[in-house]
């Protein structure tokens, strides 16, 4: 009897069935309408792996905010109010492992593509997304089972492992901040080529925040234009507390694909005090357009 109730347990493990268990809300980030990227993607597969039915683009329009609040309804989650934050999360979530298919696998393997693993979004629970799993939870300190549960799917959306995460406010390593980039296409350049963060010359992502780098990878998929960094938190840039230096801030050279996706999506809202014009996005980012880059501050 034992064995029979442990078979049908695994079998709905592996087919990617079985609901998890609330993970910790206070470390998921808040997404909401307006919001474009990575995590809204995920977000909509996982809708529609828990039969709310999403177009996945990445884009949190009316649509998508609509399936929200009809998720939260369904699932007695207060308020209805079609923002998704740590209650939402860990009722969408679905654990997966090798052997599953469908909307919460390519949730997974949009997640795993964030820090550079280069998956096929195929919903196909194969070896290939088998190995990535695993190498993922072992560089989180996670059991590297390949079954992505509560505490992997947190690790993979907050990048942080467990109850003790930063969530967003992580701070990560240039190698952290250059895998994702890589995984990307976002590419990087320097004066001196070189990363050391206390040298003017260089560009370094040492003490980049976790949703700075997510920040340009959602730029880079919004604005589908090729993307070059000329600045990270390396010294030699203004102070205060939303600074390059302290990791809410990237420059980006001022290609004409990106000039234009920026002036022509986000309202222009002043000036700076050194002339640069400022225009700013629903999520608060702020992008200042400086005589050679486009100096950007990713506050959420």
């Amino acid at each position: 009897m034992a064995a029979a109730l442990f078979a049908t347990l695994l079998a709905a493990l592996v087919a990617g069935l079985l609901t998890a268990p609330a993970a910790q809300a206070a470390d998921w980030p808040l997404v909401r309408k307006g919001a474009t990227g990575a995590q809204v993607t995920t977000i909509q597969h996982l809708l529609t792996a828990r039969g709310h039915s999403t177009g996945a683009d990445g884009d949190f329009g009316d649509g998508t905010e609509a399936k929200v609040k009809a998720f939260q309804s369904a699932n007695g989650l207060s308020p209805v109010d079609g923002i998704v934050g740590g209650d939402t999360w860990s009722r969408l979530i679905v654990t997966v492992g090798k052997g599953a298919n469908g909307p919460a696998v390519k949730a997974a393997q949009v997640q795993l593509n964030r820090y550079g693993y280069g998956l096929a979004v195929d919903g196909d629970f194969g070896d290939g997304t088998d190995a990535k799993v695993k190498s993922f939870q072992s560089s989180k300190g996670l059991d590297a089972d390949g079954i992505i549960g509560p505490d992997t799917w947190q690790a993979l959306v907050t990048g942080s492992s467990g109850s003790n995460g930063g969530g967003t406010s992580t701070v990560l390593t240039h190698s952290q901040a250059a895998a994702i980039f890589n995984g990307a296409g976002i590419g990087w350049t320097s004066s001196g080529n070189c990363s050391n963060r206390n040298s003017t010359s260089c560009t370094s992502f040492d003490g980049l925040r976790r949703a700075s780098a997510d920040g340009a990878v959602a730029l880079r998929r919004a604005s589908n234009c090729a993307l070059t960094i000329t600045g990270g938190s390396e010294t030699g840039h203004a102070g205060g507390t939303y600074s390059h230096w302290n990791g809410y801030k990237l420059d980006f050279s001022p290609t004409s694909c990106l000039s234009n996706y920026i002036t022509g999506t986000f309202p222009r809202t002043g000036t700076r005090g050194d002339g640069a014009a400022l225009y700013t996005a629903p999520s608060g980012n702020i992008y200042a357009r400086e005589s050679s880059h486009w100096d950007v501050t990713f506050l959420n």
